[in-house]
């Protein structure tokens, strides 16, 4: 059963274009020879790290968006661990967020229906005006300095 999966991971910045692309290109051939689906793939570009990863700060981003089985999830890791390019990388899986969202949409698209509707509203009466009730102060009496 393939469900789907974003694959970040991030590249040493001395890389050269040219390796980069053949790295991601043998990422997705594995991933098609696996019975692999490649949805997208983006390449984020060269950002700061937040935090030193292998005497690293910077280094070259690159989202993989696939159709998988776990086996194959499996094997794009440890290749992903054993590339020397690959300083890190994180899967996550999409299918159960997927299904989350769509619930959510479908509650939200239900209220919506319900509040778009004409609701009778009461006639509101202006709320009484409370009468301020004079008070008033006894002068006290000082007495005078000697």
């Amino acid at each position: 059963m393939n469900r789907s999966y974003e694959i970040m991971f991030i590249v040493r910045p001395d890389v050269e274009e040219a390796d980069l692309d053949k790295l991601i290109e043998g990422f997705s051939k594995n991933i098609t020879d696996g019975n692999g689906e490649i949805k997208s793939v983006e390449k984020m570009g060269r950002r700061r790290l937040a935090y030193t990863v292998k005497k690293f700060n910077d280094g070259f981003y690159v989202l993989l968006t696939i159709a998988a089985e776990g086996k194959l999830i499996t094997e794009i890791e440890r290749r992903l661990r054993v590339s020397e390019p690959v300083i890190k990388f994180i899967t996550v899986r999409m299918d159960e967020e997927e299904k989350r969202l769509a619930k959510v949409k479908a509650i939200r698209d239900t209220k919506v229906k319900r509040s778009s509707l004409p609701v009778a509203q009461a006639p509101v009466a202006p709320a009484p005006v409370a009468e301020v009730a004079e008070v008033e102060v006894a002068a006290e009496t000082v007495p005078a300095a000697v």
